[in-house]
């Protein structure tokens, strides 16, 4: 009796799984735990937080960090890492829920636009390019700007801006897999457009997504504060990264640590995802492996 499909048998199941092969990379290991950490945040945010966010302390105005306000105080006495803590839930869910939207809609639409080709795969694309044309947060802006300023429809704009690197991305991932022969084959034994798009094509479009939402995430999170810091995003008194940057401006000499904790967070987490997202290519891409 043969041992080669026993050893192989052995092989495959000792081998790690992605998640497994992302935490063996101590770079993406670390921006996996400053991710989860900011969600956490995010999600304890009244229970983590010293003060209310929008309490004002007239007292207590531009103080700099001690042990009562461990960051210090805004412009009106607000209490800095309160406003830090629940910036993060702002800031997340502008990032998270606009990517995906995004990615809910560029998958039907790339698969349709890839497998039918045709009039319809021209209509989308020219459409997908027109857009590409003109610079992310430029389109973001001019979006938030006709919607309104708000947190809702600073997400809106954010998740149209994003969705044709998705689209494009889902459609060329569509035309690379269906020239291959186990599509081919199924399409062979008479399998049905849906069938084959569900079974066949969709798996093999979700790793090059996930790992251009993760970078994207990023992007949306830069947009979000860019959006507030010009007062198209989340509205104050509410708190959000950009628009304390914004309020920071005016004090940078006399109250520095304003603008430093805010713009540190967005760095910490823009760098993150950053990272996460080159880990996720190097685990899910077998070109990178």
């Amino acid at each position: 009796m043969s041992v080669v499909p026993t050893t192989l048998a052995v092989s495959v199941a000792r081998r790690p799984s992605a998640l497994g092969r992302l935490l063996r990379r101590p770079s993406a290991a670390t921006a996996v735990g400053v991710v989860g950490a900011f969600v956490v945040i995010a999600l304890a945010a009244p229970w983590l937080a010293p003060f209310d966010p929008v309490a004002t302390d007239f007292g207590a105005v531009r103080k700099a960090p001690s042990m009562l306000h461990r960051l210090g105080t805004d412009e009106v006495g607000r209490d800095v890492l309160a406003r830090l803590i629940w910036g993060a839930r702002a800031s997340l869910l502008a990032g998270l829920i606009p990517v995906t939207m995004a990615v809910l809609v560029s998958i039907p639409l790339g698969l349709v636009s890839g497998y039918a080709g045709g009039w319809i795969d021209d209509l989308i694309m020219r459409i997908t390019d027109a857009m590409l044309a003109i610079p992310f947060l430029i389109v973001a802006i001019a979006l938030a700007a006709f919607l309104g300023p708000s947190l809702t429809n600073a997400m809106i704009a954010i998740g149209i801006a994003a969705l044709p690197v998705f689209l494009r991305l889902a459609r060329n991932t569509v035309l690379a897999v269906k020239a291959e022969e186990y599509v081919e084959a199924a399409r062979a034994l008479g399998g049905s457009p849906l069938r084959i798009g569900a079974r066949a094509i969709l798996p093999n479009m979700l790793p090059p997504l996930v790992i251009q939402s993760s970078l994207t995430v990023a992007a949306a999170i830069i947009a979000e504060s860019s959006l507030s810091f010009l007062g198209l995003g989340q509205q104050p008194p509410a708190p959000s990264w950009g628009s304390m940057l914004n309020a920071a401006q005016r004090y940078l000499s006399q109250a520095p640590w304003m603008a430093l904790y805010p713009g540190l967070a967005i760095f910490a987490i823009v760098l993150a995802l950053n990272v996460l997202g080159d880990g996720l290519r190097d685990v899910l891409d077998p070109k990178h492996r």
